[in-house]
């Protein structure tokens, strides 16, 4: 029980953190282009990486802080840089097929799913509205 309890504190952070940086780039720059998300992705992406590489290389860490910071936080900020670490995995591994099918997959089919949810949503409120 106490992990989740440890995810969602992180997670509460993250997703105000998110809220924050998000907020932060709209207002600087706009919303012509998704500054915001872009930011919150690429850094999201970056402290991925720093974190986890320092988390298993340090055995007097304690595993908790693999649920508040990976998980729960950086989980919460976005979830762009989980799949990025484990596209990187793959990619560090030699399975370029499995990063390569992963990166399109879920770009293509992330693509057309919010499409087909953007379509659905707007059936059901077309219905609603008659």
């Amino acid at each position: 029980m106490m992990k989740y309890l440890i995810v969602g504190v992180g997670g509460f952070f993250g997703s105000v953190a998110r809220f924050w940086v998000g907020t932060y780039f709209t207002g600087k720059f706009g919303t012509r282009i998704p500054w915001g998300t872009f930011a919150v992705n690429i850094t999201g992406s970056f402290l991925i990486g720093l974190v986890i590489t320092i988390l298993v290389a340090r055995n007097d860490i304690s595993p908790n802080y693999r649920y508040l910071i990976p998980i729960g936080f950086i989980g919460g900020y976005t979830t762009f840089s989980a799949f990025e670490y484990e596209t990187f995995l793959a990619f560090d591994r030699g399975d370029m097929l499995i990063a390569v099918l992963n990166v399109v997959g879920s770009v293509v089919l992330g693509f057309l799913f919010v499409w087909l949810g953007v379509l659905a949503g707007r059936a059901i409120e077309q219905t609603r509205s008659s």
